[in-house]
């Protein structure tokens, strides 16, 4: 049996490695029964079910005839560093500048993440984002997620 396409059997891989991390950290929690689930229930059963996901996608990736067209190539370094920045710039800067600040900021540079970027789509995308962010989980949700920088 050969690898008939790469990208879907590493992709197999990576979802049961992650599947059954997530599933074997869930068990440091209590579990609970079906009718009064404990904190480690979900993260248990999400992480068996990205792992049988990721083995069917990883026996979907065998067979006999190759894909050639299905090759894995060097990563695109561009959307992927931009992403990761992003992430982290978000986790560093909501405390310290507010919602109203950060998401503007992390939505505009994940848009440098593609190649065909126009600032007023960016610029439009983050104020319809942000405006939306803030009424579900600020208005709607009643989280408390700080808005404004701690100065004001």
């Amino acid at each position: 049996m050969r690898i008939k396409s790469e990208v879907d059997f590493w992709s197999g891989v990576v979802f049961i490695v992650v599947g059954l991390a997530f599933a074997m950290g869930a068990t440091e929690y209590r579990f609970g029964t079906s009718a009064r689930p404990g904190p480690g229930y979900f993260p248990l059963g999400l992480g068996l079910l990205l792992a049988m996901v990721g083995f069917i996608e990883l026996m979907g990736a065998l067979g006999r005839e190759r894909n050639d067209a299905d090759r894995i190539t060097s990563p695109i370094w561009r959307p992927l560093l931009v992403i990761v920045a992003a992430v982290l710039g978000a986790g560093f800067l909501l405390p310290r500048l507010g919602m109203l600040i950060t998401l503007p900021f992390v939505i505009v540079l994940t848009c440098f993440a593609t190649s065909d970027f126009k600032f007023r789509e960016a610029l439009g995308l983050a104020v319809v984002l942000t405006v939306g962010s803030w009424l579900l989980f600020v208005v709607g949700l009643e989280l408390r997620i700080p808005v404004m920088p701690s100065k004001f």
